[in-house]
């Protein structure tokens, strides 16, 4: 009995010791990410649950893009919740298994008849992009137009419909959410049919964390296991995704 004793304790005890409090960030990405404690957005709900079934938790902060992806780069916050895939970012973060997806597509002003059709169709237009996005190395590379950053897709959506540029970009959903919310009229848009891009979404950690494996293999693990048990359907139903 005594030596159960000692052999649960010090189970418990290792298990204590692993256990830790994992900090994460992100701008405002509705439904993804979200300023509302009670529902606070689809990847942070995936995480912390991904993260629990592995006895750690996860505090979780509103920040601008650029200094949450510095943040986590140099190791002071851990992880950034909801990241997307260029070969340059592999130089100093670690990418998890992907969890969902999204559908990068241009936004025009009504009645504007632009389809892109490849790079080509980009060619002399004005393309609004958000400072330190994802948005592919062959879009981020070409030459053949224009792409003026601003810091979120509110402030290109006005320069859109000030004709200061020609197009911007979004996942569809994130746009509609983010555009409504900040009072816009969504009637005054439209999106491409063709996408840039489909975008699987990460987890990511810096490689200059020393807990950058162990974090990304505790976040694959749990994933698998609220897929199996359906926690993770139940998060994408109370948001409204399928």
């Amino acid at each position: 009995m005594r030596n159960i004793l000692i052999v649960a304790t010090t189970m418990l005890l290792s298990f204590v010791a692993h256990a830790a409090t994992i900090t994460a960030a992100q701008d405002p990405w509705a439904p993804f990410v979200q300023k509302d404690k009670a529902n606070p957005g689809v990847s942070v709900e995936i995480i912390t649950e991904a993260f629990k079934t592995q006895g750690h938790t996860v505090d979780f902060k509103i920040m601008p893009w650029t200094r949450a992806l510095n943040e986590v780069k140099s190791g002071k916050v851990d992880v950034l919740v909801a990241t997307w895939f260029t070969n340059e970012r592999t130089s100093f973060l670690k990418y998890s298994d992907p969890y969902l997806e999204n559908s990068l597509k241009f936004i025009k002003r009504k009645g504007d008849g632009f389809e892109y059709n490849g790079m080509d169709s980009l060619s002399g237009k004005t393309v609004g992009i958000i400072r330190n996005y994802g948005y592919g190395d062959e879009f981020l590379a070409a030459k053949s137009f224009k792409k003026p950053e601003a810091n979120d897709l509110v402030a290109n959506a006005k320069k859109l419909m000030a004709k200061r540029i020609d197009l911007t970009l979004e996942d569809e959903l994130v746009a509609k959410s983010t555009l409504s919310g900040a009072g816009m009229n969504l009637s005054d848009f439209e999106f491409t049919s063709n996408a840039l891009s489909v975008n699987p979404l990460h987890v990511t950690v810096g490689l200059a964390n020393p807990n950058h494996m162990q974090y990304v293999e505790a976040f694959n693990k749990g994933l698998a296991e609220i897929k199996s048990n359906g926690t993770f359907d139940s998060i994408l139903a109370k948001y409204g995704i399928k």
